[in-house]
């Protein structure tokens, strides 16, 4: 029998631990670990690949698609 890791959820790009959840407010996030907001921006900071955001809390792609860098800028 092989486990697989438990994925908590998408890591912070301030301290990398897996506590980012979303807020009320579409596209924002926090991490429950250091309390850093966060913003779900179109552009990549890293690249500045376009991509178009799903602010769905369920369904929100926080990484780029095209450098995999993160697509959340702090607020």
């Amino acid at each position: 029998m092989s486990e697989q890791p438990v994925k908590l959820g998408p890591e912070c790009p301030g301290c990398g631990e897996p506590w980012l959840r979303p807020t009320t407010m579409p596209g924002r996030y926090r991490c429950v670990y250091c309390l850093r907001r966060y913003e779900l921006v179109s552009v990549c900071p890293n690249c500045g690949e376009h991509s178009t955001i799903v602010r769905m809390s369920s369904t929100a792609i926080v990484i780029c698609n095209h450098c995999k860098g993160s697509m959340l800028t702090p607020v």
